[in-house]
């Protein structure tokens, strides 16, 4: 095998396991993704959402965004202060959803959200997390810079991590749908994912 392109394949393996290893942390976003993953509702469109959003950011980092970002961090400030609001009201809807159930709950009866506002949450969820700035924009166009003329099979990876992380977490969620027959089981998990949102805008306000 061509020297070149082993080198250009270990790009692509070294970015594509720097970008699964920055996304596979528990956060608002990847719960949001879990619970439709739970749902069975609109699990294509979200997953798609949130991967070519991610690779937007990406390419922009690559391209030498992440210079502008570090040059301005208002972008990141605006993104965190609107981030956290968005985190709080959706935790605090989370925590009523938990005490409201009270009888027996199969994913089917869920009230459903239409494709748009699934999108539109997914979108905030994306785009008002300051940490998707600092990840994909700035880390990943900082370590892009080692890789010259061969930063597409880094970019190219990283990417890639991005669409097999976010369909598989949401296609992968319905072998967890026999435990959340029980209405328990939502209620847990709706109170997990409103412990989950207040911590991330709490750790965005006070920790920054």
């Amino acid at each position: 095998m061509d020297a070149s392109l082993i080198d250009s394949l270990f790009d692509y393996s070294f970015g594509f396991s720097l970008g699964f290893s920055l996304i596979l942390a528990i956060g608002a976003q990847n719960a949001f993704v879990l619970k439709q993953g739970l749902k069975g509702e609109h699990v294509f469109l979200v997953a798609l959402i949130c991967a070519l959003s991610d690779a937007l950011l990406i390419l922009a980092g690559v391209s030498g965004f992440h210079i502008l970002v570090a040059s301005f961090p208002q972008v990141v400030e605006i993104a965190r202060f609107g981030g956290a609001l968005f985190l709080f009201i959706y935790g605090l809807l989370s925590f009523y959803r938990a005490l409201r159930v009270q009888q027996g709950l199969q994913p089917s009866d869920i009230r459903s959200n239409s494709a748009g506002q699934s999108a539109l949450t997914c979108l905030a969820f994306t785009w008002l997390n300051p940490h998707v700035y600092l990840d994909t924009v700035v880390l990943l166009g900082s370590v892009s810079t080692q890789f010259g003329d061969r930063v597409a099979w880094f970019a190219g990876g990283a990417m890639t991590a991005s669409f097999v992380f976010f369909f598989a977490l949401g296609y992968g969620a319905r072998l967890l749908r026999p435990l959340f027959a029980a209405p328990r089981s939502w209620r847990i998990l709706d109170f997990l994912i409103g412990i989950v949102m207040w911590a991330i805008a709490y750790r965005l306000l006070v920790l920054g």
